[in-house]
């Protein structure tokens, strides 16, 4: 059955392979243009995204022929290449072999959207271990970084 209306909404969280801070300030915005090329050519839309040093942020709204763990595997692979064809960081890049996908709510586009863009400001406050364990609790699972 074709679906016409739809407002799906996944904010999702990669890690760099072991947490390594990788991904330099200088190459952030190249990193994040590609990876929202990527959605936009898959019929998704791209709200916000930020690049820290060892893990990624992004909201998107989800095409809904395309899975969560579908559209994650084909940004995970293109960006992999992308970063490595590219040597936008030291050595091999790659992430973790599982990432975060958390469901949004329409109304809390904005807040969500806000998070992602203040990344660097909330991590002058907290580390990335620390907001994942809360993500993870407020999610309601028991897994931990530490």
């Amino acid at each position: 059955m074709e679906i016409l209306y739809n407002k799906l909404y996944t904010h999702f969280v990669f890690i760099t392979q072991d947490r390594f801070p990788c991904i330099a300030e200088i190459h952030r915005e190249r990193i994040e243009k590609y990876i929202t090329g990527i959605v936009n050519n898959h019929q998704c839309k791209m709200y916000a995204i930020y690049a820290n040093p060892e893990h990624l942020h992004f909201l998107v709204s989800r095409n809904p022929a395309m899975s969560e763990k579908e559209l994650a595997d084909l940004i995970a692979k293109a960006s992999e290449i992308f970063i490595n064809n590219n040597k936008l960081c030291k050595g091999k890049f790659y992430w973790q072999t599982s990432c975060s996908a958390f469901s949004v709510s329409k109304k809390d586009i904005d807040k969500v959207c806000k998070y992602i863009l203040n990344q660097p400001e909330h991590h002058k406050k907290q580390t990335f271990a620390e907001e994942y364990d809360k993500f993870l609790k407020f999610y309601q699972h028991t897994l931990s970084l530490k």
